[in-house]
């Protein structure tokens, strides 16, 4: 299409109460902004002087509705180009409120500076929502505020280096923020206890802190390495979207562990004499009730893993998705509005272009014409050879709608289908149109909206299995080495996943249908963000079995450690998420946001009740197979 007819992108512009004169006079003003190559109305057919009235019934039911006609935009560069972009947003400036522009360029734009508008309120509300959690965490309340200021400096540095990217998008750009601040914030938590404990027993802060910093990284060390694993599975990803989170977010972590590590503890040593003055009880409860409840009830919580498991593993397998990008935004958006008067008014839900050889006799092409007008969900089908047959003499014809259908290697036939984009009808409509058409010509090609959403849908299957493979490989590789152990890292996935299929689940028996890009990155972005509590808890229970307590001992004293650490941590995932999950008007964000919040809770929820209870009953197998575990495991029980 960019090729052959310096079409690499196209609007439909629906033009309300205009008389021809003034449709001329706009189509002149459009075709001199850059990169638009032809501007196409029945006005250039039939003039100033001659009635819409005295045009076929066929004419007037395919270009009116009422007081309404439409005008064909196209342009040389592809879609979502910025050149593209700038001639959209220049066709809205010179337009009035009688035209509507319809189109993927459109709804880009629109989606662009809505999620643009909201960025900031993102951030504001995830900074408050983790402000409350750390003042009910912590100790002190003017250390949550350091602990904020210092993973605002690592959010700074991601966001800024994304300049060597050279572009990313709008969904990466609003939620990045946002995901980072809830992913990293417990390697500052870390920090902070570390440090207060450390002071605790040391005459100097600079030596408790430097004591703190030693052991905050080889703590973090693990848990950071596989949540950039998790993001940068997502680059493995066709759509190039997965790369651009993927990337952006591996940077995020690491700039989060570098600024925990180096900025923080300066900022708390020159701010230590005000964390001192505004120290207060801690308010969250240390939950030793909790954790004695499932030390004693393992074999329940077992019993309920095995109940729920194949519920969850069911409706995370059979969760609907869509694919229609503008179904996730607002009505009120002037794309959406122009979209949804094609498809209500003139009956256009999507518009395919068949491009096939030239020189293929006319007699072929109307009766391959004739085939597809007869499929069940067209409307109506124009080719060149038939605009005599509907009422359009071919000498009416001005030179630039002649160049539309004909180049020196094609003619192009437009299909109009009453099928709505990423449907199953019509992509079995795309499967069947392809097939016809070839039959004529081997070589035809079907572009369009549709088509490339019916390869959007067979990429995205293969991109939610790729991702999710990828990422329990890695995973599970980085902790091989991590835990020194081959049953432990299956463990711990087997954890975290059956988060995972709970989250998931969820959707799909609450009957709420899901964005594509939501159900492809959530399971990885979950796994990768929240293994951490399980390896916290691993490590300490490692540790206790290893000092010679029985396995019921090591695993309440690792409990016993972990549990308010893994809370505030996964209460602040939850924090800097849930809010924009709430507030956004993008429903793809607000999808990705909540599933985030909600799957952190679960996720939270799942490692403090399900791994205690695994790694008692695995005991044996566990110390069998995990370096330096052997004699452990001979002796106390």
């Amino acid at each position: 299409m960019s090729e052959d007819f310096d079409m690499g992108g196209f609007s439909i512009v629906i033009l309300e109460n205009m008389k021809n004169k003034d449709i001329l006079k706009l189509e002149k003003n459009i075709k001199e902004i850059s990169n638009v190559e032809k501007v196409i109305s029945i006005a250039d057919a039939i003039g100033t002087e001659i009635p819409k009235e005295m045009l076929p019934n066929k004419v007037q039911d395919i270009v009116y509705d009422e007081n309404k006609t439409i005008m064909l935009v196209t342009f040389k560069e592809q879609i979502s180009s910025d050149e593209t972009v700038k001639a959209v947003e220049k066709i809205r400036e010179i337009a009035d409120e009688r035209c509507k522009i319809s189109g993927m360029t459109a709804t880009l734009i629109d989606t662009r500076d809505l999620s643009d508008s909201e960025v900031a309120i993102y951030v504001a509300i995830a900074v408050v929502l983790c402000l409350i959690i750390l003042q009910l965490a912590l100790d002190s309340y003017f250390a949550p505020i350091l602990l904020l200021l210092n993973i605002g400096i690592a959010i700074l540095y991601n966001m800024g280096t994304n300049i060597f990217l050279g572009e990313i998008s709008y969904i990466t750009k609003a939620i990045s923020a946002v995901l980072q601040l809830g992913v990293t914030m417990d390697f500052a938590i870390f920090l902070y206890h570390s440090y207060v404990q450390e002071k605790s027993n040391t005459e100097s802060k600079e030596k408790a802190m430097s004591n703190a910093i030693s052991k905050t990284f080889s703590s973090v060390l693990g848990s950071s390495l596989t949540t950039i694993a998790g993001f940068l599975a997502l680059c493995s990803m066709n759509l190039s979207l997965g790369k651009d989170i993927g990337i952006v977010m591996a940077k995020g972590v690491l700039f989060g562990v570098i600024s925990v590590v180096t900025i923080l503890p300066a900022m708390i040593l020159e701010c230590d004499k005000l964390i001192e003055k505004t120290k207060h009880k801690e308010i969250l409860p240390k939950f030793e009730h909790v954790r004695d409840f499932i030390i004693k009830h393992t074999a329940l919580i077992s019993i309920l893993f095995i109940i729920i498991l194949p519920i969850a593993f069911y409706g995370y397998k059979n969760t609907k998705v869509y694919y229609k990008l503008d179904k996730s935004l607002p009505e009120n958006l002037q794309s959406v509005e122009a979209n949804n008067i094609l498809k209500e008014d003139f009956n256009m839900a999507s518009m395919e272009m068949l491009l096939v050889d030239k020189n293929m006799p006319e007699y072929k092409v109307n009766e391959m014409i004739e085939k597809i007008e007869n499929m069940e969900g067209i409307k109506w089908v124009i080719g060149y050879s038939k605009l005599g047959s509907i009422g359009i003499p071919k000498t009416a014809l001005s030179q630039d709608l002649i160049d539309v259908f004909q180049s020196d290697k094609y003619q192009m036939i437009l299909i109009n289908s009453t099928y709505e984009i990423a449907t199953d009808e019509l992509n079995a409509q795309v499967k069947e149109l392809t097939t016809l058409v070839k039959e004529y010509d081997k070589n035809a090609i079907l572009a369009g909206e549709g088509p490339l959403m019916k390869d959007l849908v067979e990429i995205a299957n293969h991109d939610f299995n790729s991702v999710n493979i990828t990422s329990i490989a890695v995973i599970f590789v980085i902790m091989l080495f991590i835990l020194k152990s081959i049953s432990l890292p299956i463990i711990l996935i087997i954890v975290i996943e059956f988060a995972i299929f709970i989250n998931m689940g969820i959707p799909y028996y609450t009957n709420v249908t899901l964005p594509f890009v939501a159900s492809i990155v959530i399971g990885t972005i979950q796994l990768g963000a929240t293994i951490d509590y399980a390896i916290l808890i691993t490590n300490k229970y490692l540790v206790a079995r290893k000092d010679g307590k029985d396995k019921k001992e090591a695993v309440q004293e690792a409990l016993g450690t972990s549990i308010n650490s893994i809370i505030v941590s996964g209460l602040c995932f939850f924090g800097a998420t849930f809010g924009v999950g709430v507030y956004s008007k993008i429903e793809m964000i607000g999808s990705l946001c909540t599933l985030m919040s909600r799957g952190a809770i679960v996720s939270m929820l799942t490692v403090i009740c399900a791994l205690p209870t695994f790694l008692i009953i695995f005991d044996k197998i566990i110390c069998k197979t995990t370096i330096g575990m052997k004699k452990v495991g001979g002796n106390r029980k």
